[in-house]
């Protein structure tokens, strides 16, 4: 059956085909081949025709990749008398499955010859009566160009026919939700891993295209916004420093793009739905299998008040969108006790159970340790129509008409609920292109199936659809930061809790926007980038830790006495922690009291001094280790050897001083009997002088 009305098809087209006089260039010309004609379909108007006298024009050009003249040339429009059944009739259709019924041919034309590396436009029109149209549906159509009656191009689409119906049919509610994240670009908050930043923000950068898109202010979109990215570009406002991968560290002054970017980005999302990611939108399920229980919680939190803080609006962070539209059990409990109420997921992470034959309402409720949660589920055929086909010319006109496509053929699904939401989520990172978005962003506004509606609106209804358990599979867990990457970070985050827990305020780290940024979600397929960021914050967290620093050995002079142990703070904030002192060798010094370590205070850019009594056993040198500690019973740094002299007096000392002492004063004793003696010598031997005399 096929086969015959192709034929009959052919037969047509070429009785209304104009004749081409054949002269000797054409007739010698040699055969066109796939690889030499370009099909290029560049728009379809209008997008929903109403009437069957409406003028359909199909627009286009034909592009000779070769290096020899080719032609002639016919091109033509087919189109089929059966619309689509459903999504996935259209779907095996765009892939190259065979069509049903075609109907008959409405519109050709003939191109005499194109030249090497040139382009020829044409215009096929025809209306739904001459495409013998009768019914609201989705049906096929392709543009083919054939050279000597063999296609040497095709191009498949489709065309969707809307008369109106009486009563009009139930609309479906729809949302969009747009990304404006990226990757981390600083290790610590001083230091840029590279300069792509500042080129994204340019000209055709992605970020710049991102703007381009919010400026044209598009309604029913909620905008979910990383506040690492909004930070990154703010530090661009000042001096920064950027130490790539190869090279030394480099001076930079402040940018004036990024303060321009930024301001326009707040002036575009102004009066806009804008939900904060949790801060640097981070790996969530990694964390939960992994056990970073607690950079959730506080990305969630510092996300909230570095978007608010930025953009200088009220956001939103009950909304999450995790990665890749994937979670599990732990890392939704994870969100939950977090504050989220609300998860954007793809449609797959959370199937109907039992399978529909309609595309199921986008919303759903799920359960976790908080209670129940809403899940707004994206659909991906319809999130796919945003992102442009890497090489498919006139992608642009082809993605909008499988937009407009797929969303009548959910609108005319049989047996759905006459109440339905959609959800449409690109890929997070996209790369847009700024005028195919606005535009299918407009086209949706004026679909007559469709009404827009912001991402908080939609709601699980009371006739949900039954759904099974989260979805996520080993490739998913596989997917995910690993264990070796993440104990790295866990590493890097515990010295930095130190950097803030010895401080009297104990004020959040200065280091916790920075161990957020290694936990992005980024890092999953760059986990080289990754690692050299945490090597980078690390060594910025050890020499803050350097900053308080234990001075201190001296000489113990006598068997006991007080020994001063100081320690040292460079650091701009007061600090308050413990000093413990432990004898190395106890045989030779011992530490006197309960050994307890001790409490000290000290100010800002100042020294403390704590007074440590020993007792010493033996003379010469000897070790005392002394350790730093928080409040909370965490050894702050590595503990630290003292060399302390001792010069106190043993038993064996003590004998040996009193022989010494004993010697000494026989001595002296004979010394003074001596000199007595001599005196009495001296009288006895004047008295005698005298007696003569």
């Amino acid at each position: 059956m096929i086969r015959k009305a192709t034929l009959l098809s052919v037969l047509i087209a070429a009785l209304l085909t104009p004749s081409v006089v054949t002269t000797a260039s054409t007739a010698a010309a040699a055969p066109v081949t796939a690889q030499q004609a370009k099909l290029t379909i560049e728009s379809i108007t209008p997008d929903v025709p109403r009437r069957l006298t409406d003028e359909i024009k199909v627009s286009g050009k034909v592009t000779n990749a070769g290096t020899t003249p080719m032609g002639p040339l016919v091109i033509r429009l087919w189109p089929s008398k059966q619309p689509f059944t459903d999504r996935a009739g259209m779907e095996a259709y765009l892939a190259g499955g065979p069509v049903v019924e075609y109907a008959m041919l409405s519109s050709t034309i003939t191109i005499p010859s194109v030249a090497a590396g040139a382009s020829a436009p044409f215009d096929l029109v025809t209306t739904p009566a001459a495409l013998a149209l009768s019914r609201f549906g989705v049906y096929p159509l392709s543009v083919e160009v054939l050279n000597n009656w063999q296609q040497v191009a095709k191009v498949r689409t489709s065309l969707t026919y809307a008369p109106p119906t009486v009563p009009p049919a139930p609309k479906v509610k729809l949302a969009f939700a747009l990304p404006i994240i990226d990757q981390p670009h600083r290790s610590d908050d001083s230091i840029f891993i590279d300069e792509t930043l500042r080129t994204s923000l340019l000209g055709n950068g992605r970020l710049a295209d991102l703007l381009r898109i919010a400026k044209s202010q598009p309604k029913n979109v909620t905008w979910f916004v990383d506040p690492a990215l909004l930070d990154d570009v703010k530090a661009m406002t000042w001096p920064y420093t950027v130490h790539p991968k190869s090279g030394e560290k480099t001076s930079r002054p402040a940018d004036a793009s990024a303060g321009q970017w930024l301001d326009s980005l707040r002036t575009a999302l102004a009066g806009q739905k804008v939900v904060a990611t949790p801060y640097a939108d981070p790996d969530v399920t990694a964390l939960a299998h992994q056990g970073l229980d607690q950079a959730t919680a506080k990305a969630v939190s510092i996300g909230g008040s570095k978007a608010r803080s930025l953009l200088k609006q009220d956001v939103s962070t009950t909304i999450a969108w995790p990665v890749s539209g994937k979670v599990d059990d732990d890392a939704l409990d994870l969100l939950t006790v977090s504050g989220v109420s609300t998860v954007l997921l793809n449609a797959d992470s959370l199937p109907p159970n039992p399978p529909v034959t309609f595309t199921p309402d986008a919303a759903a409720t799920i359960d976790s340790v908080s209670g129940p949660v809403t899940a707004l589920l994206a659909d991906p055929g319809l999130s796919r129509t945003l992102e442009l086909e890497q090489g498919v010319a006139g992608s642009t006109t082809l993605q909008k008409q499988r937009f407009v496509a797929e969303t009548a053929l959910i609108a005319g699904e049989p047996g759905a609920p006459p109440s339905r939401s959609l959800v449409v989520a690109p890929a997070r990172r996209w790369n847009p292109n700024p005028t195919h978005v606005s535009n299918l962003l407009k086209t949706a506004a004026g679909l007559p199936w469709l009404t827009g509606v912001p991402l908080d609106s939609i709601k699980p209804g009371k006739a949900a659809t039954p759904r099974s358990g989260l979805v996520y599979t080993d490739d998913d867990r596989k997917a995910e930061l690993g264990k070796k990457y993440l104990d790295a970070v866990r590493r890097v985050a515990r010295k930095a809790e130190l950097t803030s827990s010895i401080t009297t305020e104990r004020r959040p780290s200065d280091f916790d926007s920075a161990v957020l940024r290694l936990a992005s979600s980024a890092w999953r397929t760059k986990t080289g980038t990754g690692s050299r960021e945490i090597k980078q914050v690390d060594q910025a967290v050890e020499a803050d830790l350097g900053l308080v620093t234990i001075t201190g050995g001296a000489s113990l002079a006598g068997d006991e006495g007080q020994i001063p142990i100081s320690v040292k703070n460079e650091r701009d904030q007061r600090i308050s922690l413990t000093v413990e002192v432990t004898s190395d060798d106890r045989g030779v010094l011992e530490i006197v009291g309960d050994g307890k370590p001790q409490r000290l205070v000290i100010g800002a850019k100042q020294s403390g001094t704590i007074q440590v009594t020993m007792r010493s056993k033996a003379s010469g040198d000897s070790t005392v280790t002394v350790r730093l500690g928080t409040l909370d019973g965490k050894t702050y740094d590595s503990p630290q050897k003292l060399t302390i002299r001792t010069t106190g007096y043993t038993g064996i000392a003590l004998v040996i001083i009193g022989a010494a002492l004993s010697v000494m004063l026989a001595a002296v004793v004979m010394r003074i009997l001596r000199r007595r003696s001599q005196r009495r010598l001296a009288k006895t031997a004047k008295v005698r002088e005298n007696e003569r005399v």
